[in-house]
């Protein structure tokens, strides 16, 4: 059962991405009924997507993207769930938790049904530790601390800006890793959460994933994937890393580890190395670019350092493809249309946006 008051109840909205009807949130009601959802309709915006009565939501088609956004909608990837990430740009809420439609509710080794959603606002809501690792993983949980020779100067720790969770059955795996192993599932359940060391990256998943907007929201761009671009399913790749070189630059912390979700269907590895091909070459010169890059130290709000890095993903990586020209001329529009839509950096709640989005339910 959900708690009898839910954490966070009018600071946090649920973004999900979905071209079918969401019956998936059947199995979640007592977790997500109490929070607000912005749904994302990716795909043809005349198709009508049913969502199970009870819960209070509002839906955006391609339409409605078009229309609040303008011009600048050319920033929000089509057909690619990277369009999830308008969702982060019209919510009004300090926190966001983002979760694919397949999936489900996972069980802990007892049996109990795991509350992904309260396990991600516990992350949030306590300090992590990037700048020096605890052997015992995760200090401020109930049972452990700081372990003998941890500096007591660093144990208030930086505040949480990401909470990156996990999976169980079907594994976050590239096409070639799925190909030669098709059946592989993840049974291992892990009780653990850990904060990812500053300078060092990490695979960001976008399926079960919450984040701190008001910390770092503008740098949570999916970039432009899927329709019309040579490359998809690096788009929650691409956040992660960009999220974590700024994170670093402005003291911040990213935890991964609980919660799990049950991600129910793997999907086709032939469409994915379709999608994948360009990404994974491209990777190995991307990877290393963003191990290099530092921020000036007059960058101090999430918006310098994106900009910042749109100016050195044009000027390193275009050498690769001229897609990422394109993709730095994005992440800049990006930052426009957050901005316009969120004029002082703070939420939303005096902007009205047109007529809203094209469906809202209660």
């Amino acid at each position: 059962m959900a708690a009898a008051t839910p954490l966070l109840k009018d600071e946090l909205d649920i973004v999900i991405p979905t071209i079918r009807n969401l019956d998936f949130l059947e199995m979640w009601r007592p977790f997500f009924q109490p929070y607000h959802l912005i749904i994302v309709q990716d795909g043809d915006p005349s198709k009508t997507i049913k969502v199970p009565e009870g819960f209070d939501y509002e839906l955006y088609n391609r339409n409605d993207i078009n229309r609040i956004l303008g011009p600048k909608a050319s920033c929000i990837s089509f057909k690619d769930s990277a369009c999830r990430c308008f969702g982060y740009m019209v919510s009004k809420k300090k926190y966001i938790y983002t979760i694919d439609d397949d999936c489900f509710v996972a069980k802990d080794p007892s049996g109990k049904e795991i509350n992904a959603l309260e396990q991600h606002i516990k992350n949030l809501l306590c300090p992590s530790t990037p700048h020096f690792f605890n052997t015992l993983y995760d200090p401020y949980r109930e049972g452990a601390d700081f372990v003998r020779g941890y500096p007591f100067s660093m144990r208030e720790g930086a505040p949480t800006a990401v909470s990156h969770g996990l999976w169980l059955n079907i594994p976050d795996y590239d096409a070639p890793t799925q190909l030669v192993k098709p059946h592989e599932r993840n049974t291992r359940y892990v009780d653990a959460v850990m904060t990812i060391p500053k300078g060092t990256l990490f695979p960001m998943c976008g399926m079960n994933l919450a984040f701190d907007r008001e910390l770092i929201g503008p740098a949570m761009y999916f970039g432009l994937m899927g329709d019309g671009q040579p490359i998809g399913r690096y788009d929650d790749m691409w956040a992660g890393w960009c999220t974590k070189v700024i994170c670093d630059h402005l003291g911040l912390g990213i935890k991964t580890g609980l919660p799990y979700i049950w991600h129910s269907k793997a999907s086709n590895p032939f469409v994915n190395l379709k999608k994948e091909y360009n990404g994974i070459f491209w990777q190995e010169e991307i990877i290393p670019f963003f191990q290099a890059a530092t921020l000036p130290k007059e960058c101090k709000t999430v918006q310098q350092c994106y900009l910042e890095l749109s100016k050195q993903v044009k000027d390193k990586l275009s050498k690769i493809d001229p897609y990422f020209t394109k993709l730095g001329d994005a992440m800049v529009t990006w930052i426009e249309a957050w901005d316009e839509l969120n004029p002082t950096g703070e939420n939303l709640a005096k902007l009205s946006i047109a007529d809203g989005p094209a469906k809202a339910a209660k």
